[in-house]
């Protein structure tokens, strides 16, 4: 399930391409979409609760799709300080402007950086045995320096938008000094950066 019809498209071409026929893809808002009740035993959610407009709202919906003793497992993102990739990009992106930064807990990769947070949202949408663990991991972006300067570029896109075409190209040239800053040849991936996350279970209330 995800709001993104991109997102759909590549998953469903992953699964053709490893022949899986047991799944079923959704475009639909986890938060707010009518699940079936009580039959899955585990959800999943990779770097994506972190948008939910309402977290409780949304986590208590999850919940009500799990069976009693069913799983909740996410990853989501720890602190900005802790994500080289974050600090780099958007600096260079910045291209010397200082950017604003979203109030604590406002949607976005950053909504669920702490701890405390996630234990209340989770406690208090029916969910108990949290379990929260640090990862640390570098984070690659590309095989070679044009994909991984397509890639950056095109998710952080937007904060191009109000620059002048001078102040594009110093952006989009500080990101590809970044990049090569980064490149560690290791067999096909080269663009590594520092990522820090948490690994978060929890089970659903009898």
């Amino acid at each position: 399930m995800d709001l993104s019809a991109a997102m759909l498209r590549e998953a469903r071409r992953r699964a053709v391409a490893e022949d899986l026929d047991n799944v079923v893809f959704e475009q639909a808002d986890a938060q707010v979409h009518r699940m079936p009740q009580e039959v899955f035993d585990v959800a999943i959610s990779w770097t994506g609760t972190m948008f939910f407009a309402d977290v409780v709202a949304a986590f208590s919906n999850i919940a009500a799709a799990l069976r009693s003793g069913g799983r909740f497992v996410q990853l989501v993102w720890q602190e900005p300080a802790r994500n080289e990739w974050f600090c780099d990009f958007g600096e260079a992106m910045a291209a010397g402007r200082t950017t604003p930064v979203p109030p604590p807990g406002a949607p976005g990769p950053f909504a669920l950086a702490d701890p405390d947070r996630i234990r209340a949202a989770l406690t208090g949408s029916g969910f108990t045995d949290v379990v929260i663990l640090a990862q640390g991991a570098p984070m690659c972006f590309g095989a070679d320096a044009d994909s991984a300067h397509r890639f950056v570029s095109g998710l952080l896109g937007w904060m191009l938008e109000d620059l002048d075409d001078q102040g594009r190209a110093g952006a989009l040239r500080a990101l590809r000094a970044s990049l090569t800053r980064h490149e560690q040849p290791d067999g096909f991936f080269y663009f590594f950066y520092a990522s820090a996350t948490w690994l978060v279970k929890a089970v659903r209330e009898a």
